[in-house]
């Protein structure tokens, strides 16, 4: 890919137009920096760009002294990122920019170039994930985003440009470099209470109206508040004025206030002399430098210990207001049937569109306590922003449950009609400012344990006899305390040291782990890379853009002499590849035999990275110009993974698959199933959703053997044709990894994103040779496991690789009675390696009250992960029922749920209402809109289908809301915005009454970015936005440019600042009116009319007619 050839295209990546002065960090985007040892720190720690002051805090809390630097850093704990922080490559760079101004001069290496070149010193970094700045003035022929006029150095410049600096191992997007804002305390909220009407007429609100015509924003993973939380005593964490702050999405309503009833009963309306209860400002956005990856919902205060007396209270924010379907609404149009997608209901004449459940903006930031007055606290929601201090439960992001009480028998359980299970994220990337996981060693001994049910020590366990004895909190059984671990009690029964030692005062600790737990030595850091060098995939510029995002990302990797790499590509046949430094360049190995396979080396395939670097940067700029005549359009995908498998089989390891055509020779091949398959569009065929499971079992065999040795797939899936993801996936699914999926592949805007996603896929926290397993109290028993990973014994599950953005779903059932007002506890244990080869056990521990009382289970539901739990349902039915069986299943989960709730704890008993339980108002909405998702809408291509079940196995809380119910914000209007102290506006509520011609509109789900244009979008506009006048000649899949505008700079801000929430680099796909494109976007808008779809009003009055229907 030299440039010297003047035949050949410019590389990948060249340099791009040089930026002429250099600006400074804006405060949102500072948190993109990964500490780098050795570099030099920004000079600016928060502020807009241009100034140099420090943003008033967001939150408000005592300023306590930071707790003592001495303490060690648990291996995976991202602790809060200084005031001055390191400068180094945040984890979503584009192709590696130049250094930015305030580093200093050093070596740079081009993506393809071989030997060192010194960059301009003035250089500035290319906006998220663009190539770099630099000479040339011609764009090339797939950079990423470009670097033009505009001089904002956004968060994710490329990979560092000093091969010397290197990224603090777990830092995560790292956090904002602003200051700690203060927790704000929000009002006491009112309790948990009764039914709140829902009706046609608007509410009688004195004080403030309700709002739920903006929709809140959701949140991403990545931490943004920098310095250590506070340790100076912590206020309690409701109480105060309330700050604005911007919100998430998705995020449940608040624990307190009214159930809502769509229609009838008038409720209370407020006195003119009282306001509603914390009303708040609603619709407040954070801060511009507020930690936007942690802002949303903020939870209502608590009584400690969580537990409320029901109270009724209409009409508060995050709350239904008063509204009603009026009983004396006509609702005769519309009969009961069951579900149907194609089902027509009329709108009810007196149903008011904007008063129906809709999320709603919180305005606050929390200090969460996990454990209040020696009870569970309700976590707050998983989008909302909190802080978490342990204090004996763990952090919600690690672990959280569908419902905060736990009923006592298996029957009060089903007759709920919710589920019970876990979501846990064990390297869930925690707030910059809480204090990380703390690392116990108890040396030979090992950590203590039940000598019965094998859990571990934790602080739910109670010291007895003095201390000679405890009692497992999960089985009950009574152990001697081993005598090096004794203490004696103080007066309150506990142990004298408990608040010294981790594991007997937090709910999440980290142990060393003994010899016992080692099975062989711990495996090295190995990194595998297999390229597809098929016709097809070197003339799309997929093979160019594999070996580019990996050239760059290499300096990723982690620093020691533990790293390993290795390199093999394929077409018909197998090309390995020794890469030993003696060889003046590498040299090729073919396996020609592709039902046979072997390795051809049993050394020098794989080797530190150390000792081969060079030779590795020189074979990947080498790699695209080989095979550039390459006339072999075959792929032997499934014999290539198996023959780089014999080579990592002693060590284990990360296998990373570049594949660009549907895989057609050898193992595992495949072809295009049936006429559906082959165009790609399903029909109404009843068997239809064959095609969405795996063709055999070859690759799942494979894939088994793989796990038993270690070996972790991740594929990248660069096409632009059907390539049988159904199939595929199984290998990444079953071995803890994930399938990345490009399509249709452009060589323009594709190659940054692929860089960036494989760059944080080897830079995120992660651990290797995994093995978890979770244990209930006597009681409870797992049902089942849902999500990434291969299991061999009931009681385990085994994960070759875990990483932070993988959760695992848990099921339970009933084996026994609970005890009411007991405590039911869940541990999870994961046992895994380290990237630095030192065995950890990570311990989680979660203890909640058990409730006989069905109005408990639903006041303290959690309707993000119970909705969680719904969208992986469905996806696990889709490869094995027609779409319109698990369409209706997941309507009927969400009616069953209503109906109990209206049958045995709503207080108001007109027929003629529908009530919603205050916890779970929004139930209804997110269904609806799952039944419309990508996964299970009719018009779907068969791999778009099948990728979304493949993400949504292991998807966490937090990105499974936007996956299925996206945010839309308007981008024409930034400038002219007053709530300008925040990067990313209000969102709109998901319908077309929202969309005008005259608009530009960007709707986001975490994967995607659709942006919407109007036919009437003034010219001026587009050209500041997209450099022209005219979109007609600008293709669907675009680089969106920075130019020197203020629009241009914001547009970019808001993008680049989406990406860093949600830990990926949105794929931008441009939508105009008109075109097939515009009718898709429109397609999202889920309150919406669709073709063979109901809209929000109708479906509410279609749940409400199957909940009568029911009753009666």
């Amino acid at each position: 890919m030299s440039s010297s050839s003047p035949s050949r295209p410019p590389p990948p990546f060249a340099p791009q137009n040089p930026t002429s002065a250099p600006r400074q960090l804006a405060g949102p985007f500072s948190n993109m920096q990964i500490s780098h040892a050795g570099a030099a720190p920004p000079p600016f720690a928060g502020g807009p760009p241009g100034s140099g002051t420090v943003p008033p805090s967001a939150i408000r809390a005592p300023q306590g002294p930071p707790p003592p630097p001495s303490q060690p850093l648990p291996p995976f704990a991202r602790p809060g990122a200084p005031l001055q922080q390191q400068q180094s490559p945040p984890p979503f760079g584009g192709p590696p920019p130049a250094l930015a101004s305030h580093t200093q001069p050093q070596v740079q290496r081009p993506a393809f170039r071989g030997p060192p070149s010194g960059p301009p010193p003035q250089v500035q970094r290319a906006p998220f994930g663009g190539p770099p700045p630099g000479v040339s003035q011609q764009p090339p022929p797939f950079g990423g985003p470009l670097s033009g006029v505009s001089q904002q150095p956004l968060p994710s410049g490329g990979p560092p440009a000093a091969a010397a600096s290197r990224p603090a191992l777990f830092s995560g997007p790292p956090a904002v470099a602003s200051q700690l804002p203060q927790p704000a305390a929000v009002p006491q909220r009112s309790p948990f209470g009764g039914p709140v009407a829902l009706s046609g007429q608007p509410p009688s609100l004195v004080g403030g109206s309700f709002t739920t015509a903006q929709a809140p924003s959701f949140g991403g993973p990545p931490g943004s508040v920098p310095q250590t939380a506070p340790t100076g005593g912590l206020p309690p964490p409701f109480g105060g004025p309330p700050v604005t702050q911007q919100v998430q999405f998705g995020a449940p309503p608040p624990f307190g206030g009214p159930s809502a009833v769509l229609p009838g009963s008038q409720p209370p309306a407020f006195a003119a002399s009282q306001a509603p209860p914390f009303m708040g400002p609603t619709g407040g956005n954070a801060p511009t430098f507020a930690p936007p990856a942690w802002q949303g919902q903020a939870r209502p205060g608590a009584v400690p210990g969580g537990m409320q007396p029901s109270m009724r209270m209409p009409g508060m924010p995050g709350a239904m207001p008063p509204n009603a379907l009026g009983q004396g609404m006509s609702l005769a149009p519309t009969p009961t049937m069951p579900y149907s997608p194609h089902a027509q209901v009329s709108t009810p004449s007196k149903i008011d569109p904007h008063q129906i459940p809709r999320p709603v903006p919180e305005t606050s930031v929390i200090i969460f306590e996990t454990r209040q007055g020696g009870q569970a606290a309700i976590p707050p929601a998983a989008s909302s922003e909190f802080i978490v201090k342990d204090t004996g439960n763990c952090n919600p992001r690690l672990m959280r449950c569908t419902m905060n009480q736990i009923p006592c028998t298996g029957d009060l359980l089903t007759t709920s009609g919710m589920p019970l299970a876990l979501l846990v994220q064990p390297f869930a990337l925690p707030h910059p400012s809480e204090e990380p996981i703390q690392l116990v060693d108890f040396g030979e001994m090992g950590p203590i344990r039940c000598s019965r049910c094998k859990a571990y020590i934790n602080s739910f366990m109670r010291f007895i006899d003095q201390g000679k004895h405890f009692i497992c909190n999960l089985c009950g059984f009574s152990n001697d305390t081993p005598r090096e671990y004794f203490c004696n009690l103080g007066p309150d029964g506990r142990r004298r040291d408990a608040d010294e030692r981790p594991e007997l005062c937090r709910g999440s600790v980290e142990f060393v782990a003994t010899k016992e737990f080692l099975v062989r030595d711990p495996m090295p850091a190995v990194y595998f890379f297999l390229i597809d060098v098929s016709m097809n995939a070197v003339h799309t510029g997929a093979t160019a853009a594999a070996c580019s995002a990996i050239s760059q990302a290499l300096s990723d990797l982690p620093e020691g002499p533990r790293t390993m790499v290795g390199i093999a590509t394929f077409d018909s046949a197998i090309h390995f590849y020794s890469l030993k430094c003696a060889q003046q360049q590498p040299l090729m190995l073919i396996v020609p035999d592709v039902q046979d396979v072997y390795t051809p080396l049993q050394t020098d395939l794989i080797l530190p990275i150390s000792e081969c670097r060079e030779n590795l940067e020189q074979l990947l700029e080498s790699i695209p110009i080989m095979f550039e005549n390459n006339r072999v359009a075959d792929s032997a995908f499934g014999a290539a993974m198996k023959a780089s498998f014999l080579a990592m089989k002693s060590t284990g390891g990360k296998l990373l698959v570049f594949q660009s055509v549907l895989p057609s020779l050898g193992i595992g091949s495949l072809s295009a199933r049936e006429a559906e398959g082959r165009s790609n569009i399903s029909t109404g065929d009843k068997e239809a959703h064959k095609l969405l499971q795996p063709v055999d079992k070859t690759l799942k065999t494979m894939a088994l053997e793989f796990a038993e040795y270690q070996v972790c797939v991740d594929v990248f899936l660069s096409t632009q044709s059907y390539v049988d993801i159904a199939s595929i996936s199984v290998v990444p699914n079953t071995t803890g990894g994930r399938v990345y999926y490009y399509y249709p592949f452009s060589a323009l805007s594709d190659p940054a994103k692929l860089y960036n996603d494989l760059r944080w896929n080897i830079s995120r926290p992660q651990g290797f040779e995994a093995v978890m397993r979770i244990r209930c109290s006597q009681g409870l028993q797992v049902q089942d496991y849902f999500g990434n990973f291969c299991k061999r014994v009931p009681t385990d599950i085994d994960l070759p690789a875990v990483d932070s953005d993988k959760a695992i779903m848990v099921t339970f059932k009933h084996d026994d009675k609970l005890q009411e007002n007991s405590e039911c506890a869940f541990q999870c244990a994961l046992l895994y390696t380290t990237i630095f080869g030192q065995r950890r056990i990570r311990v989680i521990n979660l203890s909640l009250s058990c409730t006989n009382m069905l109005s408990n289970l639903f006041r303290y539901a959690d309707l993000e992960t119970q909705f969680t739990y719904v969208v992986k349902q469905a996806a696990k039915g889709i490869p094995s029922l027609p779409l319109s069986q698990v369409r209706d299943q997941v309507t009927s989960t969400c009616i069953n749920i209503l109906q109990s709730y209206r049958k045995y704890c709503a207080s108001v008993s007109s027929s003629g209402q529908l009530i919603l339980p205050e916890a779970l108002k929004l139930l209804p909405l997110y269904t609806l809109a799952l039944t419309k998702s990508v996964g299970l809408r009719n018009d779907g291509r068969l791999d778009d289908r099948s990728y979304w079940a493949s993400i949504v196995s292991s998807i966490s809380v937090l990105l499974a809301i936007p996956l299925v119910f996206p945010r839309m914000i308007a981008l024409h209007d930034l400038t002219s915005r007053e709530d300008d102290d925040s990067l990313i506006p209000s969102p709109l509520t998901l319908n077309s009454e929202n969309i005008h011609d005259d608009g530009v509109y960007l709707l986001e789900n975490g994967e995607y970015g659709f942006i919407y244009v109007g036919n009437s979008v003034n010219p001026v506009t587009l050209e500041q936005i997209f450099g022209v006048s005219s979109l007609a000649g600008v293709p669907n899949q675009f680089v969106l440019e920075p130019f020197d505008n203020e629009l241009s700079r914001k547009v970019n801000e808001v993008v680049n600042e989406i990406r860093r929430q949600r830990c990926s680099y949105l794929r931008l796909r441009l939508c105009k009116k008109g075109d097939p494109s515009g009718d898709f976007f429109r397609s999202l808008l889920v309150e919406d009319k669709a073709p063979g779809g109901l809209s929000y009003v109708e479906f509410l009055v279609h749940v409400h007619r199957q909940i009568q229907s029911k009753m009666t």
